[in-house]
Formats: structure tokens, sequence, C-alpha cells
């Protein structure tokens, strides 16, 4: 049995992209160099991460984000994937908790005016 507690995310000096990834059969890699700019906001006791890149726009929910977004900043994150539900109880306090992720296309945020919206999340959510 593994004592190594699951990662919902990972950094890389060496990532040129970062693979999220939606579901087992399902991910994206999203190239660093069509990072635009990220967006930190708490909405209660979970926090809100927007990456923008030139063609998607990654939202994660979540705790301890701000992480994520240093290795975004720096042009060190490598991977993202939610952690399901009993796998999150594993994850020592403080460390960062991915709980969903969506991914719209540039078009699609266009339309919304840069707001994070739940529906998004259950549209998501449903499709998986």
């Amino acid at each position: 049995m593994s004592t190594k507690s699951p990662e919902c995310w990972a950094n890389d000096a060496q990532a040129h992209a970062v693979r999220v990834e939606m579901s087992a059969d399902r991910s994206l890699l999203l190239p660093h160099e069509d990072f635009a700019f990220a967006e930190l906001n708490r909405e209660g006791k979970v926090q809100t991460l927007r990456l923008v890149f030139a063609m998607h726009e990654v939202l994660v929910r979540g705790h301890s984000l701000r992480r994520i977004e240093t290795a975004m900043q720096r042009s060190e994150l490598s991977f993202l994937s939610a952690l399901s539900a009993n796998q999150r109880s594993l994850i020592p306090d403080g460390q960062p908790v991915i709980l969903e992720i969506a991914v719209v296309e540039a078009k699609d945020a266009e339309k919304r005016d840069g707001e994070i919206k739940n529906e998004e999340f259950v549209r998501w959510r449903n499709q998986r």
C-alpha cells in the first residue's frame, strides 16, 4: 500500500505546458507561452483560481490554491487534476486541494465578460 498522498497539481522548472486533466479520458495541454493572467478569489471557504490562456480559460475551485498560482507565475506549473472525494481527506492541511476544474474555450469566455459562474461547473460536471 502506498503512503504517498494523491497529487492534484505538480510543478516542474522545465515545464513548457500545463496538462489539465478533466477526466481519466480527457486532458488538455496548454503552453506556458499562451498564458495571459491569473486571478485568485475567495468565495466563503472555497477559493477560485482563474487561469487565462490565449484560447482557453481554466477555472479551478479548491483550497490553498495560492501555491498553484505561484507555480503558474513562475511558469513551473505542469499538471492540474481534481481530486475525488475519498482522496481529499488524504491531503495534509495547508496543501492545495482541487475540488473542481472547468475549461472554457476563449469564445465562450468572451461571452461571459470574464465572470466565473457556477453554471459552468455544473455543465462540466454533467458532461463527465
